[in-house]
């Protein structure tokens, strides 16, 4: 073989390795490639000019199939990108509660939360916005936002509230589903089936506690009826969490008188020791200070024991003795030590418990079970007087 020969086979080897470098992550590609690569002998026969041209056809044809490769790489990894990105947008996408929700907030506390015309403590109150009602949020500011809820429209502290879905968390922790009924005669059925024996038929608007431990069966929604999981069917019913609205102070107003006509006519017939009195004309602010003075005296103490509590109040601001208003009562120097430290205004602040506030009520109606007393200590002081709970009273 000459030394041109030779020559001519070294150009090709090194042409070749340069190829099998550029596809490198293809050997399929590379070996075929190699495979049409002329012997040595065929080579020589056409001469230099042969393979020049078979060269250039090869690395043309390499750079072709590396260009493939590339562009078939480049598509998969941006459908890649594209699918990873359209499952986080669905992932995030809220619901349509969720949605809804971020407009309302709830208040974080124990009764009520009061709802003021402006933004400051200051201010008058409007409303009530209790445990378990829900306000939508007209604008939000740093310390106090504007809210409207049933017929109040005021401002409620930040610090009380909760809000968006930190708020509907809490509801869904704190409060049932309720099912309301959308026809009258609905049958509540003991299982999900149309051939299930009937407990009973319901009316349109009466309201059923969803069970959400129950079996779920489509068309049908579990309800607790009479201790028992029962089943209404799903086409008649609507259902919802079962949260409340802000009250109006003129409402509020309303449902204590009549509370408290309730419990003047109850105390006409009076259990063993009570005696009614004239009822006494109170504010709302009235109510909710003296239940306050209530839950830090007798919180813990049976219904009796909180009346007689408030009944103390009362007869001091009858008695014209003491200073004839329940504030004045209440916060006069060296009397209920609770005022004085300021317990008293940070329970009425946050709400007192519903049976100090019933127990107030009933005592500003006239209820009396302490045989007119004036003061009461706890019954270790051996003091004489009527006993009840662990306070005694004369």
């Amino acid at each position: 073989m000459s030394m041109k020969k030779r020559a001519i086979e070294g150009i090709v080897i090194a042409g070749s390795l340069v190829i099998l470098a550029g596809v490198a992550q293809n050997a399929d590609i590379v070996e075929a490639q190699a495979a049409t690569a002329e012997p040595a002998t065929e080579l020589a026969m056409n001469g230099r000019a042969g393979v020049t041209a078979d060269l250039d056809t090869v690395e043309e044809k390499a750079y072709e199939d590396i260009s493939v490769m590339a562009a078939d790489i480049e598509h998969t990894e941006v459908a890649k990108v594209g699918a990873a990105e359209a499952a986080v947008v669905e992932e995030e996408q809220p619901t349509e509660e969720e949605i809804a929700w971020q407009s309302r907030l709830m208040a974080d506390v124990n009764e009520f939360l009061y709802v003021r015309a402006e933004g400051n403590e200051e201010a008058e109150i409007v409303g009530k916005l209790y445990k378990g009602d829900v306000a939508e949020i007209v604008e939000c500011g740093d310390e106090w936002t504007h809210v409207t809820s049933g017929n109040v429209d005021g401002y409620v502290k930040n610090s009380y509230c909760l809000f968006g879905e930190d708020a509907l968390a809490y509801a869904n922790a704190n409060f049932d589903v309720e099912a309301e009924i959308q026809t009258n005669g609905l049958r509540v059925r003991r299982e999900a089936s149309e051939d299930a024996p009937v407990l009973t038929a319901v009316s349109t608007g009466t309201t059923l506690t969803v069970d959400t431990e129950a079996e779920t069966v489509e068309g049908w929604v579990p309800v607790s009826y009479d201790g028992e999981t029962a089943y209404v069917s799903a086409e008649y019913v609507t259902t919802d969490l079962a949260l409340g609205e802000a009250v109006t102070i003129a409402e509020e107003r309303e449902a204590q008188a009549r509370a408290a006509a309730e419990a003047a006519k109850s105390a006409q017939v009076p259990s063993s020791g009570t005696v009614q009195n004239a009822p006494v004309a109170a504010s709302v602010d009235d109510v909710t200070l003296l239940a306050a003075l209530i839950q830090c005296e007798a919180g813990n103490e049976s219904y009796e024991g909180q009346v007689a509590v408030g009944a103390v109040v009362m007869n001091r601001v009858r008695s014209g003795g003491y200073p004839g208003s329940v504030s004045g009562v209440i916060y006069q120097p060296s009397q209920f030590g609770p005022a004085g430290r300021g317990m008293v205004a940070s329970v009425a602040a946050n709400g007192p418990k519903a049976s100090c506030i019933q127990a107030a009520q009933a005592a500003l109606g006239g209820a009396d079970n302490t045989g007119g007393a004036t003061c009461f200590r706890n019954v270790s002081c051996g003091h004489a007087g009527v006993v009840i709970g662990n306070h005694v009273f004369w």
